[in-house]
């Protein structure tokens, strides 16, 4: 996992050696895993394909790296879990503000 571009941005290199930029929107711990959800760095939000990249980080040769998510059940619960977090109101919180 390389940090070129400062906390909050990855450069990742695909299998066939491409290169993209990719903005950390957050972490969570499930099952005791480590996921990280993403944006590309040059979305385009009007662009209706936009959508949130989610990588799991993986132990290999003793270093974290970056892993796809290959298992369908796996990558829903994942992606809910983020939805959660993500867009999760205060407000709704019955605990809080009482």
């Amino acid at each position: 996992m390389e940090k070129e571009y400062g906390d909050d941005f990855y450069t990742v290199t695909d299998d066939e050696g491409r290169e993209f930029v990719l903005e950390h929107l957050d972490t969570i711990e499930k099952d005791g895993e480590t996921y990280m959800a993403f944006a590309p760095a040059d979305m385009d939000e009007e662009d209706p394909d936009f959508g949130m990249v989610i990588l799991k980080v993986v132990e290999e040769n003793g270093e974290e790296v970056f892993a796809t998510i290959d298992d369908d059940a796996e990558k829903e619960a994942v992606y809910e879990k983020f939805m959660e977090q993500l867009f999760y109101d205060e407000d709704d919180d019955p605990g809080v503000g009482d």
